[in-house]
């Protein structure tokens, strides 16, 4: 059990696709989920994605049993772990919202996501997990997923005039939190 050291903007591991989860309820991928709350916990994130701390391997977890101190006005999300995730839209619609990263310390930028969408993938043990999802949910996924394709939120992004210090543009956030998924 340990809080591990989060991968920030910069690292090439950052860029790998990950590679998908194979073997299931083995002692190593039960400590690697360990690690991944602990870690989210101890940065206060909203999620958190197995290549930010070095992994590559297509494993995400996000959302928790109360509200995060960094969206305080977001609805919860479900805590989940979601190994080898699809993602299909659920129609056209786009909606552009402020996301931060783990990976991208102190910043924030409004990013354009499909605003419904269905997720798919398995639990720990294997077992599917099926989804639709919509608003900040859907987001979190999204950003999320984006991860295990070396994806990171500022190559989303329409309009860089749009990024910027979380400490400028909300300044009422708790200061000793920095910027999450």
């Amino acid at each position: 059990m340990a809080v591990r050291e989060i991968l920030k903007m910069g690292d090439a591991r950052l860029l790998r696709v990950a590679q998908p989860v194979t073997a299931f309820d083995t002692p190593e991928l039960h400590q690697l989920l360990v690690d991944m709350a602990e870690t989210m916990v101890a940065a206060q994130g909203a999620g958190l994605a197995a290549p930010q701390i070095g992994v590559d391997l297509q494993v995400v977890i996000f959302g928790g049993g109360g509200p995060n101190p960094r969206y305080p006005d977001r609805p919860l999300v479900p805590a989940t772990v979601l190994i080898n995730p699809q993602i299909t839209p659920l129609g056209e619609a786009l909606e552009s919202d402020w996301e931060g990263c783990l990976s991208v310390p102190g910043l924030r930028g409004r990013v354009p996501r499909h605003a419904r969408i269905r997720y798919s993938g398995v639990d720990p043990l294997g077992r599917p997990i099926e989804r639709e999802a919509d608003g900040f949910h859907a987001r979190v996924v999204q950003h999320e997923c984006d991860h295990l394709i070396g994806r990171l939120y500022p190559t989303r992004m329409s309009d860089l005039r749009e990024l910027g210090f979380t400490s400028v543009l909300f300044p009422g956030l708790d200061a000793s939190a920095g910027d999450d998924d």
